[in-house]
C-alpha cells in the first residue's frame, strides 16, 4: 500500500491523474443522498455523462462501507482521455472531490479492484514494479510504502 501523506495538488494532481488514467480502466465519483450537490457538482456529473459507464445505488465502493443500511450513487466512468481532460478541467486538488462542490471520493480501479482510493485519506493498492517505480518518480507527491 502506498499511502499519500500530503495533498497532490496543481502540476503534482495533473500527474497522479494522468498515470491513474494511463493504469486503470474505470474511475467511480460518489454522491450521497444525505448532502446535497450544488450547482458546480451538478456540472461536473453533466460534463462527464457521456462517459459514464453506469449508475449504481451502494453501501461499498473504494475504501468506504456505509452502515445501517445506507447507500450512495456511485457514478462508474469509463477511463478515456476525454474524461481525463474534464477530471483535469475541473479540479486542481485531490481532495477537493468533497459533496457539496463536487461528488465524492474519486477513486480509480484497475481489473475490477480499486487502484486508487480516495476517501478522508489517499492511498495506491499495486505491488507492480513499473507501476510504483512510476508513482515514486511524480516530483512533489509526498509517500509513504506500507
Amino acid at each position: 500500500m502506498i499511502i499519500i501523506d500530503s495533498e497532490p495538488k496543481s502540476d503534482v494532481y495533473w500527474h497522479l491523474i494522468d498515470l491513474a488514467f494511463d493504469i486503470c480502466d474505470e474511475f467511480i465519483l460518489v454522491v450521497r443522498k444525505e448532502i446535497d450537490l450544488n450547482d458546480k457538482g451538478k456540472s461536473v456529473l453533466e460534463k462527464l455523462n457521456p462517459h459514464l459507464e453506469e449508475m449504481k445505488e451502494q453501501s461499498k465502493w473504494a475504501g468506504t462501507e456505509l452502515a445501517c443500511g445506507r447507500t450512495a450513487y456511485v457514478y462508474h466512468y469509463h477511463i478515456n482521455p476525454e474524461a481525463r481532460e474534464i477530471i483535469k478541467e475541473v479540479s486542481n486538488s485531490l481532495y477537493a472531490w468533497v459533496q457539496q462542490n463536487f461528488p465524492e471520493d474519486l477513486s480509480f480501479y484497475k481489473n475490477g479492484k480499486p487502484w486508487l482510493a480516495n476517501i478522508e485519506m489517499s492511498y495506491i493498492l499495486s505491488e507492480n514494479k513499473s507501476e510504483i517505480d512510476r508513482i515514486v518518480n511524480i516530483k512533489g507527491l509526498e509517500i509513504r510504502i506500507k
